[in-house]
């Protein structure tokens, strides 16, 4: 039975074009049939027609990174003054030595009610970089078991290198095949080939815990399981998200990361961006590769503010993700609000709201190469409701802006999330 939302304001197709009062039509599998800007005929029997009046249509945000097995730890050690690296190494940083003495039940309960946080504040799809290879995955699988909304699950072997002990002396040269040898073990393959398995693809920690051949390993692993599989394999990487992280590249490798990711693994998407060169952004831009910015992540651990003007003007495709439930809470609402008006601060130039509204939305499902993201024919209906006359909103003299800076959770009527209302979904 089809869904006919007639008297609808929304935001329409991937260029979120504003419609005062249109038509979406949703098929009996969740999917948009039809988007128009007049009403839509509806004579046949099976239809259910619905009037929208004085509700604005907006496609589901995507939070296109996140950390949720972190939720347990909500603002702990906020303000200590910890460098990024003492606080979320993954290997000896502050969160990793409370993750390790956490019981799973608590674990997997925070998890839950973070992504139901998330589906309340209209976040239908989320992208989680999955510590704790493949129980970690087995984790996030059973937190979010029977709810509505979509995970793109990255996970990574718990399998760290020391680039410092691989440092090459000055004066010397080493045989590219024997390094080789060296720096990968059958336990990484066989680790890195289970998560694969379990998962949508690679959320990779940093090039600064990987050497140059397992940077390719994960790339080659990544596309021959996705030629196998036929499934959409997904290789996503933190990159330059601090200065220290860029020093420490250059001095022990003699290049800066994101030229060590583009040169071995080549990902979909990089997260932060945020300590960049203007040929970095390049150089990015022309390997198609999306951006996700985590703004609010970047200023509360000091890291910079990444220069997202300067990237749209580069052609980047750029979404927007919330990172660390510990530090940040699971909120797209306060990351528009964030990265909008901080834009507004830089020297040359700033984002437009509309801008901004795409890159939670249709951008963040283009990077994710999802069915989401938009509302438009043949798309899912992941939609938020949100309502014109709600005090904080009316009167709706800016749609953009108003979604932007002044909606929250209180203003949304519904969520949606393949064509059905998550009314009732519980912890």
């Amino acid at each position: 039975m089809s869904l006919i939302l007639k008297n609808i304001s929304l935001f329409s197709g991937n260029d979120l074009e504003f419609v005062d009062s249109g038509c979406i039509v949703i098929g009996k599998h969740g999917l948009v049939t039809h988007v128009g800007k007049r009403s839509y005929d509806h004579n046949k029997e099976n239809e259910r027609v619905f009037d929208g009046e004085g509700l604005l249509a907006c496609p589901g945000f995507i939070n296109a990174h996140t950390h949720i097995g972190d939720s347990f730890g909500k603002d702990i050690g906020i303000d200590l003054d910890l460098e990024l690296e003492q606080r979320i190494h993954p290997k000896y940083g502050f969160k990793r030595r409370i993750l390790n003495s956490s019981k799973r039940d608590h674990l997997m309960s925070f998890m839950r009610g973070t992504a139901l946080s998330m589906m309340k504040r209209g976040i239908t799809t989320f992208a989680d970089f999955r510590e704790g290879g493949i129980e970690g995955l087995k984790l996030l699988d059973d937190a979010i078991s029977g709810l509505s909304i979509k995970c793109i699950r990255l996970g990574r072997p718990e399998y760290y290198f020391n680039l410092e002990a691989r440092k090459k002396p000055k004066n010397t040269q080493s045989n590219p095949t024997m390094k080789r040898k060296r720096s990968l073990t059958d336990d990484f393959a066989k680790r890195a080939s289970k998560v694969l398995e379990l998962s949508d693809g690679f959320g990779i920690s940093g090039a600064n815990e990987n050497t140059d051949d397992s940077l390719v390993y994960f790339r080659k692993l990544a596309g021959a399981y996705k030629k196998k599989s036929k499934r959409n394999i997904i290789l996503a990487i933190h990159a330059a998200e601090s200065r220290k992280s860029v020093e420490f590249s250059l001095s022990v490798m003699c290049k800066n990361e994101v030229q060590r990711i583009l040169q071995f693994l080549k990902p979909d998407f990089v997260v932060h961006m945020t300590n960049v060169s203007d040929e970095d952004i390049s150089n990015v831009a022309k390997q198609d590769i999306g951006i996700v910015v985590c703004p609010r992540s970047n200023a509360i651990l000091r890291t910079g503010f990444p220069d997202v003007p300067k990237m749209l003007r580069s052609g980047c495709c750029i979404g927007i993700g919330t990172d660390n439930t510990m530090i940040n809470s699971p909120d797209m609402f306060r990351e528009m609000e964030f990265l909008w008006k901080m834009s507004k601060t830089m020297h040359n130039g700033f984002l437009s709201a509309r801008d901004v509204l795409k890159m939670a939305t249709t951008n963040g499902g283009k990077i994710l190469n999802i069915n989401s993201g938009s509302i438009a024919p043949n798309m899912a209906a992941d939609i938020i409701f949100f309502k014109k006359d709600h005090i904080d909103l009316a009167p709706l003299h800016d749609p953009y802006a108003a979604v932007v800076h002044r909606a929250d959770i209180d203003s949304i009527s519904n969520v949606m999330i393949n064509g059905r209302l998550i009314d009732g979904e519980e912890i």
